[in-house]
């Protein structure tokens, strides 16, 4: 090996590097120049400009410093294997930094290690929703890039000198390197590289996860959290009027994407009158924070004053013994509900909804025809049914449901891609609002970059405004409570700060109140369930733990700002990086004040940090000691115990290796595979696999009960049928199967009755007919048989079943 080719290995390296350096600039140049042109942010300004590219200029030394040590393995030989592989390894990087800028262009996010906290079905979804770019222009952005680096890397190669390339590289690094040690601008999140993001979240997610598992158990400390409830504790009483005998309706109402920015007055207000009209009737929370930047976090931190655990409490495997505001009102006499428009299997929150036996769970499988869906996007995707839709479905359920009530209103038509019914004519309200409003904040120019945003506010607006009016006809409406809030600040819309993603509204509003007011001391989701406990317990014969493990003191009802509250706050599955410790703000490692107005100020307070600092990963070792060993509340007795199949060291072995990288759909695949090969034990172990954590899964509740039914055993395949139907009310193969065991069984006249329910819920299918008139045969009713025959013979004229069947009924 000569001595020069040792001397242009370290000229072809960088050379590569600055084909890297340059692909990242296009691309932060691109994003900067999107976002101008989109929104009026901060990043259009020359500072972040600069700030962005000399962190590329950094990111790039990394990479070169990482990737040389094998670099110079493989080109030990004298091949120039290592080089090839840079190049590669540099392509693949500005593959993946295209598409991480493009998730930060539609999200004004850095994706990081919340990447690990979501299934691959969740990434899906959530992507499949961002309707900012159609899918074509996503394309030609994606091949426009990459055709670049081969344009670049040629002329890198061939037409730059190997002297120009190597002084651009080495300069870039040397102007990097000061400001990465000198200043913290240089290290904020909307100027890091989107690659160096990624790795670096990730990398630290992982460190903070060995460090907080150091949690010291004793005699005394075995449930940290848990503490005798303190009846006294109650903050809400002296704002209602009480009538101790008849216990109130609750309806909790849990607004998507509501940030407190967007009512009241405050910079992004102005569209949504009905709701500032009802926040000005109603007690009302000016400082009011969500646990979590998005939905995964609020309905254990609302209902159940519940910790995090390592990506959100809906995430942890076995959901951990604890209790909620749905368990405590159901063991008092209260019908517990929940509402969504969406599937109620995403972020797993039928999980909970299940753990606390919710008597009624409406989602998206629930809705008759005569709803409308809320279209989907350019690329098929839709949510589910719209806020108006929804909130039609709970007024149209609630009057065959026993009293006092506990329902709970998810909706989501606030959200990207901002589909909904009419929008047009909520833009041309849009419009109206800009040519008349007075006290409107934002400029025209800002209202039209996202007009989109500000129609979908006035359409949940009006949602709200029609439920209310409509809630009013009732009898129960002045026994009914109602508490609005926000899971966290919409996304698309630039945040001003590190606080605001959390900053939503809370207000309570009832026709038992005695009247209007305002607080300002910092409350959060985690205060909402001991408040609620509390005021219940005293005022009424409500019976509650004589123990709770609430992560929340209550709501505090201080009307002067003040911050007596120390609360941990979750970006996203898996991000705890920010803290509030009483009036501060701790994000990432900077401090911050809180504000009166709920702005921050920057603080340089060392011994201040470190206290806060000390603080916070007190709470995380607590967090994840309690999520990691149940350790939240003590176990609760099971009505039911659950059935485990028992698989043995070999079976095991075999179960292993069918489920290894696999996702769940292909679990199903698998599954039905052992079914058919009459393996039914392990194809029902990989259907409880699947169920454990989407339990519902139609497709493999109906699998796993088609295996006990052929093994005899119908009890229990009834019950996984049963389960599906109600899961699944509009959906034929549980119908199907069902209707099979009870031929099988011979159980006709339950087969009549359940055809009878698919009929009524417009099941189209004809097999369920069929199946209806064999049933009236058996039973001797052939006039009843021959009339379902004849209705099908209407339709299928041809079929020689049917018409062998009606042959064969005289």
């Amino acid at each position: 090996m000569s001595k020069n080719y040792f001397k242009k290995l370290p000229v072809a390296y960088l050379k590569t590097m600055l084909v890297l350096l340059l692909m990242f600039w296009l691309l932060s140049l691109f994003e900067v120049a999107a976002q101008a042109k989109t929104d009026k942010v901060i990043l259009t300004t020359l500072q972040v400009v600069v700030f962005k590219l000399l962190h590329d200029a950094w990111t790039v030394f990394m990479i070169g410093i990482v990737f040389s040590p094998l670099y110079l393995i493989l080109n030990v030989k004298g091949k120039k294997t290592g080089q090839t592989v840079f190049v590669i390894t540099a392509f693949i990087l500005v593959l993946v930094n295209i598409s991480l800028v493009q998730y930060s262009l539609t999200t004004l996010l850095n994706l990081g290690a919340d990447l690990l906290g979501y299934s691959f079905d969740d990434i899906f979804k959530t992507v499949s929703s961002q309707g900012a770019a159609t899918p074509i222009t996503d394309y030609i952005y994606f091949v426009v890039f990459v055709l670049l680096f081969f344009v670049v890397n040629y002329l890198v190669k061939h037409k730059i000198a190997n002297k120009l390339s190597v002084l651009v590289v080495v300069i870039a690094i040397l102007g990097a390197v000061p400001f990465r040690f000198l200043t913290s601008q240089f290290t904020q999140e909307k100027h890091q590289n989107k690659v160096y993001y990624l790795v670096a979240d990730i990398v630290q997610y992982n460190i903070d996860k060995a460090t907080i598992n150091t949690y010291k158990v004793t005699d005394t400390n075995e449930y940290p959290i848990l503490k005798r409830f303190q009846r006294n504790q109650d903050v809400l009483s002296g704002f209602f009027t009480i009538q101790p005998t008849q216990k109130p309706n609750i309806v909790v109402v849990i607004l998507e994407g509501q940030g407190a920015e967007f009512v009241d007055g405050n910079t992004y207000s102005g569209f949504a009158p009905y709701i500032d009209s009802l926040i000005n009737k109603s007690l009302y929370w000016e400082n009011f924070v969500s646990t979590t930047g998005r939905t995964f976090g609020v309905v254990p931190s609302l209902l159940g004053s519940l910790p995090f655990g390592d990506t959100g409490f809906l995430e942890i495997p076995e959901t951990p013994s604890h209790v909620s505001l749905f368990s405590i009102l159901k063991q008092n006499g209260y019908t517990t509900s929940y509402y969504t428009g969406a599937q109620a299997s995403f972020d797993r929150i039928i999980n909970f909804l299940e753990y606390n036996d919710v008597d009624f769970v409406v989602d998206e499988n629930m809705f008759e025809d005569s709803y409308v869906k809320t279209s989907g996007n350019s690329g098929g995707f839709s949510w589910g049914y719209p806020d108006n839709e929804l909130f039609k479905k709970m007024l149209a359920t609630i009057p065959a449901k026993k009293l006092p009530r506990f329902d709970v209103i998810s909706t989501l038509t606030n959200h990207e891609p901002f589909n909904f019914p009419k929008r047009n004519i909520f833009e041309t309200k849009v419009d109206s609002i800009l040519n008349n409003s007075k006290t409107l904040k934002l400029t025209k120019a800002e209202v039209e970059a996202k007009k989109e945003v500000y129609a979908a506010q006035l359409y949940v607006d009006d949602a709200v405004r029609k439920f209310m009016t409509a809630y009013q006809e009732r009898a129960d409406y002045n026994n009914t409570i109602f508490i609005f809030t926000g899971d966290h600040r919409i996304i698309p819309i630039e945040q001003k700060d590190q606080l605001c993603r959390f900053h939503v509204p809370l207000f309570i509003y009832s026709p038992m109140l005695t009247g209007a007011h305002r607080f300002k001391g910092i409350s959060s989701h985690w205060d909402i369930a001991p408040s609620l406990v509390s005021f219940l317990t005293n005022n009424y014969t409500i019976e509650v733990p004589e123990q709770q493990a609430w992560m929340g003191k209550g709501l505090d009802t201080s009307k002067k700002f003040r911050g007596e509250r120390k609360i941990a706050l979750m970006r996203y599955k898996g991000g705890l990086k920010d803290y509030i410790y009483n009036d501060y703000l701790l994000s990432g490692e900077d401090l911050y004040k809180i504000n009166s107005n709920f702005s921050l100020n920057k603080l340089n307070d060392e011994a201040l940090l470190k206290q806060v600092k000390d603080s916070f990963n007190e709470f995380k070792k607590i967090n994840a000691y309690v999520a990691q060993n149940d350790k939240i509340y003590p176990p609760k007795k099971e009505k039911e115990p659950k059935v485990v199949i028992s698989l043995s060291e070999e079976e095991q072995q075999e179960f292993d290796k069918l489920i290894k990288g696999k996702t769940y759909d292909e679990v199903f695949l698998t599954a039905r595979e052992q079914a058919f090969a009459k393996k039914r034990k392990m194809a029902r172990a990989l259907c409880d696999y699947i169920l454990r954590t989407l339990p519902n899964h139609a497709d493999a509740r109906i699998l796993k009960g088609r295996t006990l039914s052929w093994d005899g055993e119908y009890q229990q395949a009834e019950k996984e049928f049963l389960s599906t139907i109600k899961r699944h009310p509009f959906y034929d193969d549980p119908y199907l199967a069902l209707l099979d065991l009870y031929w099988w069984s011979s159980q006709d006249d339950k087969g009549v009755l359940l055809a009878k329910k698919g009929l009524k819920n417009k099941i189209k299918n004809a097999a369920l007919s069929f199946k209806l008139a064999k049933a009236y045969k058996r039973l001797k009713q052939n006039k009843a048989a021959v009339k379902v025959t004849d209705s099908l013979l209407k339709l299928y004229p041809k079929n020689k079943d049917y018409i062998a069947f009606k042959k064969s009924l005289k």
